[in-house]
């Protein structure tokens, strides 16, 4: 395999797998005094995962939060970006094999992040909308519009039944938050769009496995997330777990539910990267010890969703959200920078700076610390807190006149198939 096209430096070669919420924090943080940096990954953009659900919905346009790598770093020296999609590691040879080429490395961060996890259901796999990249949710949003014109070509009314109808699956915060925001879609958006269909047909289905909502966070939240989506008119179904999809029903252990559109939201896993030998890897993820080492290897390292970093006081890990990856990336580069200055480094601990979701307008819950809030008081934290995590000025500024405009019109102006998606089962 050739080479990737890297010029020659006298400074350690540090290798990032994957530009998003860890992977931009070292790049961040660590020194071009003491390294040079190369970025792998298959997107040239960031995606800032959290809204995805809102251009899936018509909310926010797609390249309001997703941010060309290549910009965020102009000013850093010794710094390069590849854009490929990274293969296989060789520990052995200290390489990492991409569909562009090999590279050398001195030190490898895996940050890959997680994918959506089937659970092994291959059906549901083939047929179902995933929702973790802006392809997924282009690919989302036109469905749902398309869902709309076919139900106004159909006289058959179960088959526009069908149609209308929206089967989310995974209680946590991206299937509460699709939800509310379809519910608002059916209630103030389509009824301009569409008056002679008979949106009273439209149904939208939130299914969990188990018996509360955002079950990372306390009861509370789970409780009012709940009363908050029956509210708005979302028929939520506890204890149910989904068995099968044909394209047309849905099949849960209690009941079937009518629905061309199956959205599954029910976990991830991690983004695994060939090469780590097999005893570095549990429950899908990547043990690492508390300075974020992968186990078994000295010169890679692991942050993010992907990795595992166990411990007698949490045997699960810490949560597979971006709070962790961010701290974690911040905290590596600085100990790579400590260690190249001959210092020591720090272990990893995870801080909960709390937790939040948004069901709908002047609708969310908030956790921080022992304190839980709703109603509008959180909503408006949540929004504030995104467009703040949001990267660039401008895509804090277009998401803001987004949802400023959404706000006071009751309208999303971004209804457009630009990319249909005829095609109901992936290749």
């Amino acid at each position: 395999m050739s080479a990737l096209n890297i010029p020659e430096s006298n400074l350690k070669r540090v290798v990032i797998i994957g530009g998003g919420f860890g992977g931009l924090k070292i790049l961040n943080q660590i020194s071009s005094k003491y390294y040079q940096v190369v970025l792998i990954d298959k997107n040239n953009y960031h995606n800032f995962q959290p809204l995805l659900y809102q251009v899936a919905t018509s909310g926010l346009e797609p390249d309001s939060i997703a941010y060309p790598l290549r910009k965020i770093l102009w000013k850093k020296s010794e710094f390069y970006f590849r854009n490929t999609k990274a293969l296989r590691i060789d520990s052995e040879n200290k390489r990492l094999d991409t569909e562009a080429g090999s590279i050398d490395y001195d030190f490898l961060i895996i940050a890959t992040g997680s994918k959506t996890n089937y659970f092994g259901n291959k059906v549901i796999e083939e047929k179902s909308m995933a929702l973790k990249s802006v392809t997924d949710a282009l690919n989302l949003r036109s469905l749902i519009l398309e869902n709309c014109e076919a139900s106004l070509l159909t006289s058959d009314l179960e088959e526009r039944e069908r149609l209308m109808n929206y089967v989310v699956v995974g209680g946590g915060p991206t299937g509460v938050e699709l939800s509310g925001a379809l519910a608002e879609l059916k209630k103030h958006v389509l009824p301009k769009d569409y008056p002679d269909l008979d949106l009273r047909r439209m149904n939208v289905h939130l299914v969990e496995a188990t018996d509360t909502l955002l079950g990372t966070m306390g009861p509370k939240a789970g409780e009012k997330a709940k009363e908050y989506l029956t509210e708005m008119g979302v028929n939520v179904w506890l204890n149910t777990k989904v068995e099968d999809f044909d394209g047309s029903t849905v099949k849960t252990d209690n009941k079937e539910l009518p629905s061309k559109t199956l959205i599954w939201a029910a976990g991830v896993s991690g983004n695994l990267i060939d090469g780590l030998d097999s005893q570095s890897i549990e429950r899908g993820r990547i043990l690492v010890d508390q300075y974020n080492r992968v186990e078994g290897y000295e010169e890679i390292f692991c942050i993010g969703d992907v990795c595992l970093m166990k411990s007698d006081e949490n045997p699960n890990g810490d949560p597979m959200v971006a709070q962790t990856a961010i701290q974690q990336g911040d905290l590596l580069a600085k100990n790579l920078n400590n260690f190249a200055k001959g210092e020591e480094m720090k272990p990893f601990s995870y801080l909960d700076k709390g937790s939040m979701a948004t069901i709908g307008r002047n609708k969310a819950v908030a956790e921080v610390g022992r304190f839980f809030f709703d109603g509008i008081l959180a909503w408006l934290v949540w929004m504030f807190v995104h467009l703040m995590a949001l990267v660039g000025f401008r895509n804090r500024v277009v998401a803001l006149i987004n949802w400023t405009q959404n706000y006071i019109t009751y309208d999303k102006g971004i209804r457009l198939i630009i990319r249909p998606f005829k095609n109901r089962e992936k290749d």
